[in-house]
């Protein structure tokens, strides 16, 4: 996720040595935090996430808010 042109809501916590924010503005709509990836392999697959959620490299996984 382009950190660019986006807006972070309230932090509300910390993984891994990073923020967790309530929320991510993006120009494609408002995500809300749902919940932390698991980790399996090396990495976070991919197969954990449903159509309306996004996966940041720290490991947390965004839903997307209509």
């Amino acid at each position: 996720m382009n950190r660019r042109n986006t807006q972070f809501g309230p932090k509300i916590g910390n993984y891994m040595g990073k923020p967790i924010f309530e929320t991510i503005n993006r120009p494609e709509g408002t995500y809300v935090f749902d919940r932390i990836a698991a980790y399996a392999d090396d990495g976070y697959p991919l197969d954990q996430l449903s159509k309306n959620e996004v996966l940041i490299p720290e490991g947390l996984i965004y839903r997307h808010r209509p």
